[in-house]
């Protein structure tokens, strides 16, 4: 924060009406300031080191790298900004994973401008805000099953990649790819690896 009191705020979202519009709105708080804009996860990154902001509000999801991606990055790169995901479609998963990156808010799209300035303010002053319906989802649909290893190669699987394009892609022999992928549907109770990640990225957990 400036010597003047006034919060910098990074906005990161790709859909430019949105955030055009919340840039204005905020500019309209006295004690706010939005300081840069970005419309993708590299951009937000750029931005954020060379306008240091004091909180960035980062869209969960944006092109080239999504909000939770930026916020673990900004973590270790400016520990000293506070980091807000802002979500359309917040999955129990994609909550989880904020949380673990370091993320202070997890906010629905639906919010007003002015809650979403009273939550800056909030997150800027240390607090933690999540908002209660997200939260009591991500409560009832508990933890992702999947390990880490199958979670990797079902998130190469959800894009189409066949058996040997996975290997390939993870350093990894094809009868190796198919135990993790068949583990990972057996979990998810799914006839097979499309469906597996099809499920696993309906609750968020990819």
């Amino acid at each position: 924060m400036n010597d003047a009191g006034v919060i910098r705020v990074l906005l990161a979202d790709d859909e430019h009406l949105i955030r055009g519009a919340l840039a204005a709105l905020l500019s309209l708080e006295d004690d706010l300031q939005v300081v840069a804009e970005a419309a993708s996860g590299p951009e937000a990154l750029a931005m954020a080191r060379a306008h240091r902001p004091d909180v960035a509000v980062l869209d969960l999801q944006m092109p080239g790298r999504d909000g939770v991606g930026v916020a673990a990055e900004l973590r270790s790169e400016l520990p000293d900004c506070r980091t807000m995901i802002v979500t359309s479609h917040g999955k129990p998963g994609h909550l989880k994973r904020a949380l673990e990156a370091g993320a202070r808010g997890f906010v629905p799209k639906t919010a007003s401008a002015q809650q979403l300035a009273e939550i800056i303010r909030s997150v800027h002053g240390g607090s933690r805000y999540v908002d209660p319906d997200l939260a009591a989802d991500a409560i009832s649909a508990g933890d992702s099953p999947l390990t880490a290893r199958e979670t990797e190669l079902l998130d190469l699987a959800a894009d189409g990649a066949s058996i040997a394009e996975i290997a390939r892609r993870a350093a990894l022999s094809p009868g190796t790819v198919r135990n993790y992928l068949s583990a990972a549907a057996a979990k998810l109770h799914a006839e097979n690896r499309h469906a597996a990640a099809r499920a696993a990225r309906e609750r968020g957990w990819l």
